[in-house]
């Protein structure tokens, strides 16, 4: 029998305060945001979706495992600059990457943009959610996998990436805002700093960042430096094993970000990197989420969900031949994701009612 959500994530934060300093006033703004919306709820909670998908949905807990990106959701999305200065889109948070059944990732997608169209302009009606995400991966898989570069390709997604691109004064403006640190930072932080700046000796300010809502509570420091004409941020956030682990009873303290990264069809960011128990990223006004639900024209909302599912066929494939998974899918019908979508926006919205009531 599943414990309440309260119960939930008190183990779940247990669990991870052993492992990493928690910051405790993050995890404080972190439940009270988590009252606010069910979708704040959702993006904040993979520990109880992981918990709750194999007991709500056991015929697609059986499919095949991949090396999935885990919390998956509407707002896992954005844009990064690749190596040759490419615009690249797709998914930018593998926090909670772990082997798990591939129909999980297609139904948190799912389910995301189902609950998005109950306080937005989505058009979220299940049968059309999972027919363009399923689509979508589906194609993918068939075609071996693609990356989304935004430049000869794509043109559609690339004129709404470049109007959801910060722009670089604010950006920057904003950063520079925030409170520097007076006090030592951890040994491993600074010389993973040393070891992404462009000059190892370049002189910098390190601040405290917050961001998201899923690692609030997770220790993040930013290195902020001047450098040939202009200003340069790098941030480091303290990495945990997925959550998955800790749900499953899984002994693996590994962290699979590098190699989910490294396996997926796509452009890797070259400014991402996990070193230690740090997580290490250029922050840039290149790198923003692109929400489908902020989209104006239904048609647009359409083609981003179904590139969404492509995108987590570019994933899947670093692990499992597309052969593979077409056969699985093959012998599960749309009705049953679609099924499985229902009933987990149901078992969602059950928990955050249930946490705005029981949670103080």
């Amino acid at each position: 029998m599943l414990v309440t959500i309260l119960e939930a994530t008190r183990g779940y934060e247990r669990w991870a305060g052993a492992q990493i300093p928690l910051v405790r006033g993050q995890l404080t703004a972190k439940h009270k945001a988590m009252k606010e919306d069910v979708i704040e709820f959702l993006r904040a909670t993979f520990y109880r979706w992981a918990q709750v998908f194999p007991s709500v949905c056991p015929d697609l807990n059986s499919a095949v495992s991949v090396l999935a990106a885990g919390d998956n959701h509407v707002a896992s999305y954005g844009t990064w600059r690749d190596a040759f200065g490419r615009l690249v889109w797709g998914v930018d948070d593998f926090d909670e990457a772990y082997h798990m059944p591939f129909a999980s990732d297609l139904v948190r997608l799912s389910t995301s943009a189902v609950l998005e169209a109950t306080q937005s302009g989505l058009r979220g009606g299940i049968r059309n959610v999972c027919t363009l995400v399923l689509d979508g991966y589906t194609e993918g898989l068939k075609a071996g996998g693609a990356p989304f570069v935004l430049e000869e390709h794509h043109k559609w997604l690339r004129a709404i990436a470049l109007e959801h691109l910060d722009i670089p004064a604010e950006f920057w403006k904003k950063l520079d805002k925030l409170p520097i640190l007076d006090k030592r930072i951890p040994a491993a932080v600074r010389k993973g700093f040393r070891k992404m700046l462009p000059d190892p000796k370049l002189p910098y300010r390190v601040a405290r960042r917050t961001a998201g809502i899923g690692s609030l509570g997770r220790p993040r420091y930013v290195a902020i430096a001047d450098w040939q004409g202009g200003q340069i941020a790098i941030e480091a956030k303290a990495a945990l094993p997925s959550s998955y682990i800790w749900a499953a009873g899984i002994a693996d303290k590994k962290i699979y970000y590098e190699d989910v990264v490294t396996h997926a069809k796509r452009c890797p960011d070259p400014c991402v990197r996990l070193d230690r128990r740090w997580l290490l990223r250029r922050l840039s006004p290149d790198s923003s989420p692109i929400e489908v639900e902020g989209l104006p024209r239904h048609k647009e909302q359409d083609r981003l969900l179904h590139a969404m599912g492509w995108e987590l066929a570019n994933i899947h494939l670093g692990t499992r031949h597309g052969k593979v998974l077409l056969a699985d899918l093959r012998k599960r019908p749309a009705a049953s994701f679609r099924a499985g979508v229902k009933n987990m926006a149901k078992a969602v919205t059950s928990d955050w009612k249930d946490w705005k009531q029981r949670s103080r």
